[in-house]
């Protein structure tokens, strides 16, 4: 009965109670009322606890350029990467494995939520140059010097030079083929005329070919004292002294070469030194030669110089102007004589025809059999200075 009394006595101040906290809710100002849509649960003692808000993801997107990013809290992760212009001001959530960052529910704390994967614009791959494996020539331009012309089930290339000349020329060296037409002969016309030749071209390719592999297969000159060197068509002995300064000499009568060397010098100097005295004895002996056949013959020429040519012995310019390799000087009297002789008819037939043959045959009729042997002797000619 006492309990009952009391509940009696208390009710209506605990009423009057809970009536002044009702009055003094409605006349707090809007500021200080929840905002809309959190959720509001007084306790007991008519307490409010703090409101929370509604969770929503962050928008991601890229602020404008104007626009100044927003500060970035000292606890923003780090490592993962965020969006641009993104930052989190929530303490640091604990670590999560990567394997569960893929895994977590798009509620996960923003710090750590996975950014989507941005759209990589392909990277284009470099061009590589792949050979073509096919008999279709590779198409050059018309004013290129290099050209390609399908010959048979062969593609054939080819250097073509542009003269003054009267007709279409043909040469064939350790560089491939030359082909010499003059200025108002078409393309077309060149390919025609080089397929009418064919047969010739491609067996003088070949046996270029051979011949150079041979070449290359010969062991090279051992450059010691007392070794063999090739001049006038026969060898001369190497002699090496040491000495003040460098000297270089040719003893006839014993056909020794002796090269005097600064001490230390290497086998590149001594090199050297017998290359300047070949090509010194070459220009002197050319000369003469040139003169004396050009007086044969009743013609001059407007200028020399050597070459140092793979195996093109020489050239003659339309202007007169002849080139002889310093290499003949290996060789035999003869067969400098006949390329010189060879050189100079070209000063009047700028071409290989049945006339400048007749023009050689005038100062030098042995021309046929000095033309072979000349190819041969090229192929037994040792390597001095590959």
């Amino acid at each position: 009965m006492d309990r009952i009394r009391n509940a009696r006595h208390f009710a209506p101040r605990l009423q009057r109670w809970l009536d002044d906290l009702t009055a003094q809710a409605q006349a707090a100002p809007a500021a200080a009322r929840p905002a809309a849509g959190a959720i509001e649960q007084p306790d007991l003692f008519g307490r409010d606890t703090a409101p929370r808000p509604v969770y929503t993801a962050p928008v991601w997107s890229v602020p404008p350029a104007a626009a100044k990013p927003p500060p970035v809290s000292p606890y923003v992760d780090h490592a993962v990467d965020h969006p641009p212009g993104y930052a989190t001001t929530q303490p640091r959530p604990p670590a999560i494995e990567p394997s569960a960052r893929a895994l977590t529910s798009p509620s996960v704390h923003p710090a750590v939520m996975p950014r989507p994967a941005a759209p990589v614009p392909p990277i284009a791959a470099p061009e590589i140059a792949v050979p073509v494996r096919s008999q279709v020539p590779v198409p050059v331009p018309e004013h290129s010097t290099k050209r390609q012309l399908q010959v048979g089930e062969f593609i054939l290339e080819y250097e073509l030079r542009r003269s003054t000349r009267r007709s279409i020329g043909f040469m064939i060296d350790d560089d491939g083929l030359r082909v010499t037409a003059p200025r108002r002969v078409t393309i077309a016309e060149v390919d025609h005329a080089i397929r009418t030749k064919q047969g010739w071209i491609l067996s003088k390719l070949k046996e270029r070919r051979e011949r150079r592999a041979a070449r290359l297969q010969k062991p090279p000159v051992e450059w010691i004292d007392g070794a063999s060197l090739p001049y006038l068509g026969a060898d001369i002995t190497l002699r090496l002294l040491v000495g003040g300064r460098y000297r270089t000499s040719f003893d006839a009568a014993t056909r020794e070469l002796t090269v005097v060397l600064l001490p230390g010098a290497t086998e590149q100097a001594l090199k050297e030194r017998v290359k300047a005295w070949y090509q010194h004895e070459a220009k002197h002996l050319f000369v003469q030669r040139l003169d004396l056949y050009a007086s044969r013959l009743g013609v001059h020429y407007s200028a020399f110089g050597l070459s140092s040519a793979g195996t093109r012995w020489g050239s003659c310019t339309a202007d007169r102007k002849i080139r002889l390799n310093w290499k003949l000087i290996h060789f035999s009297l003869p067969l400098i004589d006949y390329v010189v002789a060879h050189e100079l008819a070209h000063t009047l037939e700028m071409n290989h025809s049945a006339a400048f043959w007749n023009t050689v045959g005038l100062i030098y009729p042995e021309y046929d059999d000095a033309r072979n042997l000349l190819r041969k002797r090229a192929q037994e000619l040792p390597i001095l200075f590959p």
